[in-house]
């Protein structure tokens, strides 16, 4: 590793990237479940891809619209993590209840809370989510740890994905700051958060598709999920806090080379 970083933050740094680099949502689901999901995705109807899909990009454009919004800038030593997590289990319970038809309504709820979840995490990092930018990396979390199985390691890694949303986000900031509608930059940088925010959506119905204990079964599966994603804004974050200390090129050198 290259000299210049101290042990503290050598010793950040290696905790996020252990937690960027985990099992995705389909093997933490799996795991506490006891059933592989695939048996979920058999029981789903036959046009599940199509609907899931437009769900989830109005879900993200709505949670961009209010979530942070409301939110002050103050830092806070540490994040709510557990009120967010019973936020979503009771969206969850939803889910668990009514089945794939209540998704349109459970997962806006639920998204909307976790992105809220992942910008006090980003507070917590010194990030001062009022800044344009700022809300732009707290939605980047949602496209985090979610590789397919057509995906192999280079393509599912941390920075391969951060890379793949760049171009987006540069049109998303530069439409801001020259004072036009950023309306179309934002909905473009959302469709692609969404082409993967997508696959674990499609692992959390097909996990919710399998018969396990009804509402309760709903609020695990959201526990997991928000957990997940919170996992994912610590990472996310305390890379970008390091990178503004250190250099984005440095701290992906370093990310590199730990084990």
């Amino acid at each position: 590793m290259k000299s210049g970083i101290t042990e503290s933050d050598k010793k950040e740094l290696q905790l996020a990237k252990q937690l960027l680099e985990n099992p995705g949502i389909a093997a933490k689901l799996t795991s506490i479940i006891g059933t592989p999901i695939e048996i979920g995705f058999e029981k789903l109807p036959k046009n599940w891809k199509a609907k899931i899909g437009v769900i989830t990009q109005k879900s993200l454009l709505k949670a961009a619209d209010v979530a942070i919004s409301t939110m002050d800038e103050n830092y806070y030593e540490e994040p709510s993590n557990k009120w967010h997590k019973l936020g979503v289990a009771a969206s969850g319970g939803i889910g668990g209840l009514f089945g794939l038809a209540a998704l349109a309504i459970e997962l806006p709820i639920s998204t909307t809370i976790m992105l809220r979840s992942i910008a006090d995490i980003a507070r917590s990092q010194g990030e001062i989510i009022t800044e344009y930018e700022s809300k732009l990396a707290c939605l980047e979390v949602f496209a985090l740890g979610g590789e397919s199985k057509s995906d192999d390691a280079a393509d599912s890694g941390y920075f391969f994905i951060r890379t793949s949303l760049a171009a987006s986000v540069t049109e998303a900031l530069a439409a801001r700051k020259t004072g036009e509608k950023a309306t179309p930059a934002l909905v473009k940088f959302i469709i692609n958060i969404t082409q993967r925010f997508g696959i674990q959506i499609s692992e959390k119905a097909a996990a919710q598709a399998i018969p396990i204990i009804g509402a309760a079964g709903g609020a695990l599966i959201n526990t997991i999920f928000i957990d997940h994603f919170q996992d994912m804004a610590k990472g996310h974050f305390i890379v970008r806090k390091l990178e503004r200390v250190y250099g984005q090129d440095f701290i992906k050198e370093a990310y590199d080379l730990l084990d």
